[in-house]
């Protein structure tokens, strides 16, 4: 083969290049010696000498191919051939006719477009627009570019067959899927052939840069998607006339996914969706009430099979979703409710963490297994569990979920026979309904009272238990929620070593207390005792006057310029009494040991005497003693206490225990020490408020009253939720102590006073 280019006789050359074309398109077998030897041709008339003529073989090209398809589309698409096993008796003879056209001439096409390989490569395709000169140039195909062969004819196929045929194609491509929908198999025309027929209207246009699909939204989904909505129109009437609720939904998931298999078959993947919502609209949207009608009756008896149905149906229109959400919401809350209704007894702290742990472990199983753990309705469930855990029984009144979790945790961390990994596995748990609180602040200010009793009074089952818990609370709510409670870790473990540096200290001066003492160091910043019982008066009995001395050289020598102050009221000991036949072992408070003492030389003494001797303040005196005379260690000769009475050892004393305690009801919370708390939350609230609001004013330096609101509410969140009154009057404290002013020109807007 010459590269050289020579004059070429163009006339002669197409006839003979034409037969062989004629060949190809039609699929006819073509020999290996001419199929080779036509790509010499086509070189030959594209270097041509002295002109090439690439453009003229080009416009004689798409001339044949004009020519061919108009024989193609009034020999055998319109009328038929002879060998053609169809007959117009068919109603789809127009398909079967279309498919076995336009599968010939698309597969002719192609070789064909191998053939023009030079022509395409070296001619057409530099003459090419580049894509964004089509997409942002507004540029047209046919007025500015030529097309690549294969192209070109599938161009020509959409110009003069398919536009040709207009709806009539269309109207039997509509009818045949209508008989797939209805199985309707005596009249029905094969899923291959509307496939192949649908991918044609996609494949002619296919090369083009921008509004590839247009002809086929145009030609056939727009036509098809109307279509589809009649007939899902009158399946779903049909359907109303004949099902129940229940049975509908069933119906309409079935035949969506029906239809979705089908879609997924013929249909270019651009109009699945479209299709999808033509559908949902239909079926579902149009009769959203009729749906609603048994939503309640569902939720409220938990049909999980139909609830699913209606969640499969309403999920693809989150409006729609609305209302199902809502209801499952009130279901949970009414649920929650009614079990808050049955708590009673000394053990409510137990019931409510555990009833609403029961509830959300209930309803979260219930969305994994019916919604699929769709976010939307975990939110819900969400939102109901805060609702319920946060409600009030008056408005004016404090929630006590914060102090009922806070309880339920100090009952798992309190010695007992249940075992740690229990303990932990319920702890865990109660961080699930600790996350629901609103009033964070509350449940810190009771946790941290109940954690230095059981610190104090060495209650606690498992350190590690402790440690874990404040971690889990560290991780809901910040380093910042559990520093104190850190710090008095911290002060349990100092105080160990300090124990043994003074029994240390002890030997090596040759002393002793006459007691076993060990003493606690509390930082008074970090534990939450109250100022109050601090100041308690109280005579130490002589036994106890020697290691209190000790300890306070000791300490002064290793800590100057520390004050210690002695917590009588919270100190225990054992108290070993042999004045019967057997021996007891007491555990204490301080102030009942300090009673009992005084009886170490007399069976008998006054109450005035007891208490004048011990210098304690009525109640404090009364209730300790009080303790003592129900325990039936002391007697006395009235039927109450008073200044008269005449307290009596009992040596008649009988227990089947010998080691026992009598300690426990006098570290109960009573009612006002719970109301105390409380109010000091409260106190605590304007406090950290004022901070906050100082802190954002002297970052912004001028915020509008709105604006300062909304990140107030936004820094608290974690740890409860004000209430707006409660921000106002800090505002207006703040003003006062001018901290901040309003500025001068507006009356919603403060300002920073540096």
């Amino acid at each position: 083969m010459s590269l050289k280019p020579k004059k070429i006789d163009f006339d002669k050359t197409w006839s003979d290049l034409k037969e062989t074309v004629t060949e190809v398109i039609t699929l006819r077998c073509v020999h290996r010696d001419v199929w080779y030897s036509r790509f010499e041709v086509i070189y030959s008339i594209c270097v041509a000498h002295p002109e090439p003529l690439a453009d003229k073989l080009y416009t004689e090209t798409k001339l044949f191919l004009e020519q061919h398809v108009r024989n193609l589309l009034k020999t055998q698409v319109l009328s038929g051939d002879s060998k053609s096993s169809n007959n117009d008796n068919n109603p789809y003879a127009l398909l079967h006719r279309y498919y076995k056209t336009w599968t010939e001439y698309s597969k002719g096409v192609e070789y064909l477009n191998d053939l023009y390989l030079y022509l395409n490569q070296q001619h057409i395709k530099k003459q090419k627009l580049s894509e964004v000169e089509v997409v942002y140039g507004c540029i047209n195909y046919d007025a500015y570019e030529q097309l690549e062969i294969g192209e070109l004819g599938l161009d020509i196929w959409r110009k003069n067959m398919i536009e040709s045929l207009g709806t009539a194609l269309v109207d039997q491509l509509l009818e045949g899927i209508r008989n797939d929908r209805l199985n309707n198999t005596q009249q029905s025309v094969t899923t291959d052939i509307i496939k192949e027929i649908i991918q044609s209207f996609v494949c002619v246009e296919e090369y083009k840069k921008k509004g590839s699909l247009q002809l086929y939204q145009n030609i056939f989904e727009t036509p098809f998607l109307k279509d589809s909505g009649e007939f899902y129109k009158l399946e779903a009437n049909m359907l109303l006339q004949e099902c129940s609720v229940s049975s509908y939904m069933e119906e309409v998931i079935k035949k969506m996914d029906e239809e979705n298999k089908r879609a997924q078959k013929y249909l270019h993947i651009s109009s699945i969706p479209k299709l999808r919502k033509e559908c949902e609209q239909r079926m579902i949207s149009d009769h959203l009430e009729y749906l609603y009608s048994e939503c309640n009756e569902m939720v409220s008896l938990e049909k999980r099979k139909d609830l699913r149905n209606l969640y499969t149906i309403l999920k693809p229109n989150p409006d729609a979703l609305k209302k199902l959400v809502q209801t499952f919401l009130e279901h949970i809350k009414s649920d929650g409710i009614q079990m808050l209704s049955t708590l009673k007894g000394e053990l409510v702290h137990v019931q409510f963490v555990e009833g609403m742990l029961k509830v959300h472990e209930k309803y979260e199983e219930l969305i994994s297994d019916t919604f699929k753990s769709d976010p939307v309705f975990l939110s819900a469930l969400d939102k109901a569990c805060s609702g319920v855990i946060n409600s009030k029984a008056c408005e004016k009144q404090p929630g006590r979920s914060a102090e009922l979790v806070a309880k339920y945790c100090d009952s798992l961390l309190k010695k007992s026979k249940t075992t740690e990994s229990e303990i932990e596995s319920k702890l865990m748990k109660s961080i699930t309904i600790f996350k629901y609180i609103e009033d964070k602040d509350v449940y810190q200010k009771f946790y941290s009272r109940m954690l230095a009793k059981r610190l104090i009074h060495d209650q606690s089952q498992s350190m590690d238990a402790e440690e874990m818990m404040i971690n889990k609370l560290k991780q809901a709510c910040g380093y910042e929620f559990t520093n104190k409670l850190h710090r008095m870790f911290t002060d349990i473990s100092v105080s160990t070593d300090l124990n043994v540096k003074f029994n240390h200290f002890l030997k090596q001066r040759d002393k002793d207390t006459g007691i076993n003492l060990s003493i606690k160091i509390l930082q008074a910043g970090a534990w939450p005792l109250g100022p109050m019982q601090a100041t308690v008066s109280f005579a130490v009995p002589k036994e106890f006057e020697k290691p209190i001395r000790l300890f306070e050289s000791f300490y002064h020598v290793n800590f100057s310029g520390r004050k210690l102050t002695w917590l009588h009221h919270l100190c225990h000991g054992e108290l070993k009494i042999a004045f019967v036949n057997r021996n007891y072992i007491v555990t204490m408070q301080t102030y009942q040991m300090a009673i009992l003492l005084l009886f170490e030389n007399t069976d008998s003494l006054q109450y005035k005497e007891i208490q004048d001797s011990l210098q304690l303040n009525q109640d404090m005196f009364q209730k300790h003693i009080g303790s003592l005379v129900e325990s039936k260690l002391l007697i006395i000769d009235t039927e109450v206490l008073q200044d008269s009475s005449r307290v009596n050892l009992n040596k008649d004393y009988v227990n089947k225990r010998t080691k026992f305690k009598i300690t426990a009801a006098l570290q109960k919370d009573s009612p006002q020490e719970v109301e105390n708390t409380v109010n000091s939350v409260d106190e605590d609230r304007k406090m950290y408020l004022q901070a906050t609001i100082v802190r954002i004013m002297k970052s912004r330096k001028v915020l509008r009253h709105n604006a300062l609101i909304q990140e107030i509410l936004a820094q608290s969140k974690v740890s409860f939720a004000p209430n707006i009154g409660m921000i106002k009057k800090c505002i207006e404290s703040l003003i006062d102590k001018q901290y901040i002013e309003r500025t001068p020109n507006s009356g919603d807007e403060y300002s920073y006073v540096a």
